[in-house]
């Protein structure tokens, strides 16, 4: 089992991610994109290497956004037509998702219906502060990634309201 923490910084020219482990070590970083189009997430791991890039598609009805693997796996997160609260739905992630992701409060399960990760949104941080319960250390780079492309679009929510 691995507990993270994904602490957003603000800085001036893009966005910044630390990821840290239960004894303060950066295990992740994630760089956003200034003043590209498509905006773009990469979350690199403690060695620098490329873990995932997290891209919102620009030319679609509904937003949605594509988180591609080093590995070669993706996935996306996109938005449904709803008329009272904003739904998203998981395509390809390979994982169920139970509890609710905008309380940032939901659980990762997989095929077997095991608990593979926990995430939690803790409050009274100045910026968005997130704990990651991994208790199957081989989908770690695919729940931290998801933790970030879900944060990605709540900030951009928050921006349009």
């Amino acid at each position: 089992m691995k507990i993270y923490q994904l602490k957003q910084r603000l800085r001036l020219g893009g966005e910044r991610f630390d990821i840290k482990n239960e004894e303060g070590q950066v295990d992740y970083q994630v760089e956003g994109s200034f003043l590209s189009i498509p905006k773009t997430f990469t979350v690199y791991d403690g060695q620098g290497q490329t873990v995932s890039v997290i891209t919102k598609e620009i030319l679609t009805w509904l937003p949605r956004f594509e988180v591609k693997m080093v590995h070669g796996q993706s996935f996306s997160l996109k938005k449904k037509l709803t008329f009272l609260k904003d739904r998203y739905e998981f395509e390809n992630l390979g994982l169920t998702v139970v509890g609710d992701i905008w309380d940032w409060n939901f659980s990762l399960l997989d095929q077997f219906g095991q608990t593979v990760a926990e995430i939690t949104k803790e409050f009274f941080h100045l910026t968005s502060t997130y704990q990651l319960t991994i208790y199957q250390e081989s989908y770690a780079d695919l729940v931290i990634s998801l933790a970030v492309a879900i944060d990605y679009v709540e900030m951009l929510e928050s921006r349009q309201s």
